[in-house]
């Protein structure tokens, strides 16, 4: 589903002034089902540590129109957008070339780019071939993206973070990225837990929600044991906010006759 994107939209009600960031991943492996994704997580988590909330994330294929079009709708909504896959040495990695066509610039080998991989495999003659030489070419006026593992840079362009599609490569990206990102304040979260049935808290829970809009409540059932439950997750950016709406659920919980099962602010 697609959140409201315009900032006055109910979702972002009272956090106008947080950062917020889409992710775009790319790739016919991840539709197919040949691959799991494992990279929005990682993203989503990283990037909520320094305050920057993901409200966004895509799924495209390697299709050049439909990675230009997401690319130039994303950066326009957000104060972010991280893109992974489609920068490594084979015929299907078009999303350089794609974000160089989003923003209207050339894109070639860069000598700072290639550099760092000529460094690299400087002593392993012939590694360096034609397909390696295309993780060179990065977009006129982009910024190298660090990667201590595999050498190969990403780049940031404007608003737009573009990375590798390997799990362990977005991770390290991730890392050296944060110092260079303005964040914002930390969503705080906080998780009940019973064996309550969710309709039978749903009125409270509703009510609760609206008289407190900039907080979020979330309830998310699950099966334990043979016996049905839901977790109560409830967000927010006011510490004092999210403790007096904590107090509020737990009523809700209680008056149901259950007992709370788990506590737990993280």
């Amino acid at each position: 589903m697609r959140l409201d994107r315009q900032a006055d939209g109910a979702y972002l009600k009272g956090m106008t002034d947080q950062p917020t960031a889409a992710v775009l991943i790319i790739g016919d492996e991840i539709l197919s089902g040949r691959t799991k994704d494992a990279n929005l997580a990682c993203i989503a988590l990283k990037l909520g540590s320094i305050g920057i909330e993901v409200i966004e994330a895509c799924i495209v294929s390697d299709d050049e129109a439909a990675i230009v079009e997401a690319v130039n709708t994303l950066r326009a909504a957000y104060t972010y957008v991280f893109t992974t896959g489609g920068i490594g040495p084979t015929h299907d990695d078009i999303t350089a070339d794609c974000i160089a066509k989003a923003f209207g610039v050339p894109i070639d080998v860069r000598e700072d780019a290639l550099a760092i991989l000529e460094a690299h495999y400087q002593h392993k003659p012939g590694e360096l071939n034609e397909p390696r030489m295309r993780m060179a070419r990065i977009p006129d006026g982009a910024e190298l993206i660090d990667n201590p593992v595999s050498k190969a840079p990403g780049f940031r362009l404007g608003n737009v973070h573009v990375m590798a599609g390997i799990p362990i490569l977005v991770e390290v990206m991730m890392d050296g990225l944060l110092e260079k990102l303005s964040g914002g304040k930390v969503l705080l979260t906080h998780t009940i837990s019973a064996f309550i049935a969710e309709s039978h808290v749903a009125p409270g829970l509703r009510k609760i929600q609206e008289d407190h809009p900039d907080v979020r409540i979330g309830s998310y059932p699950f099966l334990r044991d043979g016996k049905s439950g839901a977790s109560l997750v409830i967000r927010s950016t006011d510490d004092a906010a999210l403790t007096s709406v904590c107090a509020l659920v737990r009523d809700v919980v209680r008056a149901t006759g259950e007992t709370i099962q788990a506590d737990i602010r993280s």
